[in-house]
Parts: structure tokens; C-alpha cells; sequence
């Protein structure tokens, strides 16, 4: 199948993607309609500071994340690169869809938006956070890092470090709790991430899912024209069912790139390209060739790399 495309989900440095707007035209067009469909404007897509509130800003950030992500998707496919299967972490697994025909883009952005209306949490709710996890490998090693601390939660599993000695982990919870086993365990063990109040992927979200729940429902999902992967689980989204479950999970259950890239590599993918910067670079060993896309350069790049692996893209459907 050759070629796979890998969306991250919003844990590592802010999208802007300002260069790849200023060199190529179909990325400019792409972000004037993201615009229109959300009621942003193209510099609060790009490049302006986020808002203050919690929820509006988690809002807007995954219109940024999401925009760039598809207009990387754009850019490639104006060079007739497709991928044969695709998949992606958190906000990339609901990208992935979008890309993979399972959700209109309308309606992605449409969601994206519309979550800035989420209720923000009580004043007297207690703080949350995000951490970065090292944890031990091998069959008897704990699940995460502080496993069974009260508050503290394994939100995802990027899998095992290129020397295979650690394996990276996104932990997140009550902020108290996070802070406390970072204190505890050996320096650099537990790392929480400045300015990331929204515990994803934990129970702790459920008033975010229940709230968005009605407006998924109401959204129009169809079964996917190439294998989507999942992040969830392992296993292939192949129903209009499957992604609809998918949207609704997403923001309460843990997620896998494991799961993602072993099930590209079951479908015959050779190289992996990873849209945008959530996904970390150079340390993660994936089981095939990836290219990291973020700027017009990388483009090239994963042109390049495709050429000299002998991917043969003839076959790769074009997707809308």
C-alpha cells in the first residue's frame, strides 16, 4: 500500500502554519473557508494569541491544529501524494476521518467551533493538567508511572523510545495530584506541560462529552473510503457506526499511536507522513520511515522520501 498519514492530536508545541499559508495558494484558499465556516478570521486561525477562557480556547486551538493538518493534507495531494491508509491521535483521529470521507469538512470545522460553548468548569472545580510520562518497558513493568495515584490518569501511550529503553506516556488529571507525583518519582520521570488546564482523555471530561454528545448526533457520518485506523482501540474503522463511536469517546477515553501505526504497518504502509508538530520527532521508534511535515521544506522532503523508497502512488484514491 506504501503510503500513510499520521495526524497528532494537540500535546506538543502550538500549530501556526503561516509559512505553508504564504507558499502555496491552495492552503490561502483552504483557511479563507475554514474562516467562514467557523466565524474566525484567518489571523485567529494563523497566528493570534489564543483566547483566556478555557473552553473557548481549546475551541479555537483545534481549529488551528485541524486547518493546518488538512492543508498539509492539500498541498500533498496538489502533488498527487495520497495516503493509502490514515489514522491519528485525539483531534487527529476526527481530522483523519474527515480526510479518510467519513465526516464532511463543513461539519468537522462546524463541531470545532461550536465547542467554544461548552460551560466552563465551576470556580471552585479543582485544577487540571497535563503531564509527559517516561515510563518503564517490558511485561511487568506498571501501566504508567504512579499507577493507581488517586487523581492521576493515563491519558496515552506514544509507545516505545528509539533505543527502546522508556516508553512515552501523556498523563493527565487533577493538577495537585500530577505535580505531586512529578515531586515524588526521579527528575524528569513526570514532566506536566505549562498551560494545559483540560485533563484529555480522562473521565474528567465527561461534562465535555455530554455536552457535545447532541451535536455529534446530529452530525452526518458515512463509512470510510480507505482504512482508517484508530486510536482508541486497535482496530480498523470501517463503518459509519465505527466513527460516530469514535467522536463520541474521543475526549473521555485514553489513546494509542501504538495502535495507529501497528495497524498501518498490518496494511502495508512504508512510510508514514505526520501532519504537524504534536507527534514527537526523532524519538518515538515507529516501524516504518516517517517524515514530520511543518513547513514548505518538508514537503519536499516527503516527496523525496517517497520517490526513493519506490512508493508506487498511482493507486491511491483522491479524496476530497
Amino acid at each position: 500500500m506504501g503510503l500513510g498519514y499520521l495526524f497528532g492530536g494537540g500535546v506538543g508545541t502550538e500549530p501556526h502554519g503561516l509559512e505553508l499559508y504564504r507558499a502555496y495558494p491552495v492552503v490561502r484558499s483552504w483557511y479563507e473557508q475554514v474562516s467562514e465556516w467557523t466565524g474566525l478570521t484567518v489571523g485567529q486561525i494563523l497566528e493570534e494569541d489564543l483566547p483566556t477562557a478555557q473552553e473557548e480556547r481549546q475551541s479555537v486551538g483545534t481549529v488551528r491544529e485541524a486547518a493546518l493538518a488538512i492543508g498539509v493534507h492539500d498541498v500533498l495531494a496538489s502533488f498527487h501524494l495520497r495516503p493509502a491508509a490514515i489514522g491519528g491521535l485525539s483531534l487527529g483521529a476526527m481530522t483523519a476521518s474527515c480526510l479518510a470521507g467519513a465526516v464532511a469538512r463543513r461539519e468537522l470545522f462546524e463541531m470545532l467551533a461550536g465547542s467554544r460553548d461548552t460551560p466552563e468548569p465551576p470556580a471552585d472545580a479543582p485544577e487540571q493538567a497535563i503531564a509527559i510520562a517516561f515510563g518503564a518497558v517490558g511485561d511487568d513493568a506498571p501501566s504508567h508511572p504512579g499507577e493507581n495515584t488517586p487523581g492521576v490518569h493515563l491519558a496515552g501511550d506514544f509507545g516505545p523510545t528509539t533505543d527502546g529503553t522508556q516508553r512515552i506516556l501523556m498523563l493527565a488529571g487533577h493538577a495537585e495530584a500530577l505535580h505531586t507525583l512529578a515531586a515524588e518519582v526521579p527528575p524528569g520521570t513526570v514532566v506536566p506541560l505549562p498551560g494545559r488546564t483540560i485533563a484529555v482523555h480522562t473521565p474528567l471530561r465527561r461534562p465535555y462529552r455530554d455536552f457535545m454528545a447532541p451535536r455529534i448526533d446530529a452530525m452526518t457520518f458515512t463509512d470510510p473510503e480507505i482504512p482508517l485506523l484508530s486510536c482508541l482501540e486497535p482496530k480498523v474503522l470501517r463503518t459509519a457506526a465505527d466513527i460516530r463511536d469514535l467522536f463520541q469517546r474521543n475526549s473521555t477515553d485514553p489513546i494509542s499511536l501504538v495502535d495507529v501505526y501497528s495497524g498501518m504497518k498490518e496494511h502495508g504502509v512504508q512510510l508514514g507522513l505526520v501532519m504537524g508538530p504534536s507527534i514527537p520527532e526523532g524519538i518515538l521508534a515507529f516501524p516504518f520511515p516517517v517524515v514530520h511535515i511543518e513547513q514548505p521544506e518538508h514537503i519536499e522532503q516527503a516527496l523525496t522520501t517517497a520517490y526513493d523508497l519506490g512508493i508506487d502512488l498511482t493507486g491511491a484514491p483522491a479524496l476530497s
